[in-house]
């Protein structure tokens, strides 16, 4: 096939699949689980980092737990071929993508990659635009299963059309391929892109601070808490197939053991992808049991896909959560933002609150809800009455709430 041929059948194949809906369905009816090499590793990736990750999330028990997404971030990238092709950089992954996917599919596991719809990636490699479809069809052939594509360099490009037309072409290269698009939230992509991806992001990127100005990192680094106000009023775009995306976790990369509980928490409160980015290969017994709660991860992978709540916060450091779940259950969280444990006196009856996302009560005035403490894995009584709780700086309460029967 030459060039003039290939973009022959790229406009083809554009105008062929737009009468169908862009993304595939049935790819994230609950939001994605998985690892990411960007926050530990950056763009120092190889082949045989990426397969001892592989192994680490097997042999840990965190594929059982529900992270199968292993995804390749920047500088993958070799250069393109003669006809334009994407090739990997045949130092780091002398193998080839395509032998790196079926080690992952062996295993149970799934292999995403990483490009930008701009010229460069944001580490300066080959981007996809005036490629798409060429990308897409690699990325098909290969047996990718997941992609990221990001936004640098991307001068008088139009962000919609930019991302809609790489969905076009993950479709036409038919391969169900879970998008994931990383436009940081600058085009409002919660209002226009659920057609067209299974997530996107809603902010700029995320590093390892739990509360803090930026430093010495540049202005599009956030830390979790700035994220996590930056979702305020997002949570009606969110449901079964196409997520708000705060960006991947840090649990594990450097904050405190409370701090990445915390975090953990909310994001799971959110009903956030939940893509690791530490190294798993060698986790201390603390951050597994935060990344392996399978009580907490089921209320990130709840079958509702209804996004939590900010019901209410005092002045000295407290949130109060609310997320809707299956069955009439709810998730309560209280958030402790403050630098020294707060102590609070639970009275149900002023959470009484009607949720318009998900068209419920709580009807703590009517009904009565067992409690179950998620991170101390016990059951803890009833909502009949109030309760006094301390929660440590930095840290969570979090319940399950299930109406018992009458």
């Amino acid at each position: 096939m030459n060039y003039r041929k290939y973009a022959l059948l790229a406009v083809v194949l554009l105008f062929s699949v737009s009468a169908y809906a862009q993304k595939f369905e049935g790819l994230a009816e609950t939001p994605a689980m998985g690892w990411n090499s960007w926050n530990k590793f950056a763009g120092n990736i190889t082949e045989d980092l990426i397969k001892g990750v592989a192994d680490a999330i097997v042999e840990s028990g965190l594929r059982d737990a529900g992270y199968i997404y292993v995804n390749l971030d920047d500088c993958w990238h070799g250069e393109r071929d003669s006809l334009g092709f994407i090739q990997c950089d045949p130092v780091r992954f002398p193998s080839g993508i395509k032998a790196l996917a079926d080690y992952m599919h062996e295993r149970g596991l799934k292999l995403g990659i990483y490009s930008d719809a701009g010229w460069k990636t944001c580490a300066g490699r080959p981007g996809s635009v005036g490629h798409e479809f060429q990308d897409a069809l690699q990325y098909a052939k290969w047996g990718v299963d997941y992609l990221k594509y990001d936004w640098c360099d991307t001068p008088n490009i139009n962000a919609k059309g930019a991302y809609k037309l790489m969905s076009e072409a993950l479709r036409a290269a038919g391969r169900p391929i879970y998008f994931s698009m990383c436009e940081w939230g600058t085009a409002r992509p919660w209002e226009w892109a659920s057609e067209i991806a299974h997530s996107w992001r809603t902010t700029g990127d995320i590093w390892h601070c739990f509360d803090c100005g930026r430093g010495e990192k540049p202005n599009y680094a956030h830390s979790v808490m700035a994220i996590l106000d930056m979702q305020e009023g997002l949570r009606k775009y969110a449901g079964p197939g196409h997520w708000n995306d705060p960006d991947m976790l840090e649990v594990g990369n450097g904050l405190s053991e409370s701090e990445d509980r915390a975090h953990f928490t909310m994001w799971c409160m959110l009903a956030a992808s939940l893509i690791l980015g530490n190294d798993v290969r060698d986790m201390p017994q603390a951050i597994k049991e935060v990344i392996m709660n399978k009580e907490v991860i089921a209320i990130d992978q709840d079958k509702e896909g209804i996004q939590g709540l900010r019901f209410m916060r005092t002045d000295d450091g407290l949130e109060f959560w609310f997320k809707p779940l299956v069955n009439g259950e709810w998730a309560f969280c209280i958030l402790n933002r403050a630098t020294e444990d707060r102590t609070y006196d639970i009275d149900w009856q002023n959470f009484n609150l009607y949720d318009d996302v998900a068209k419920r009560f709580t009807d703590f005035d009517s009904k009565t809800y067992k409690i179950r403490n998620l991170w101390t894995k016990k059951d803890d009584g009833d909502t009949k009455k109030s309760r006094v709780v301390t929660i440590p700086a930095h840290d969570v309460l979090l319940y399950r709430l299930t109406p018992t029967k009458k």
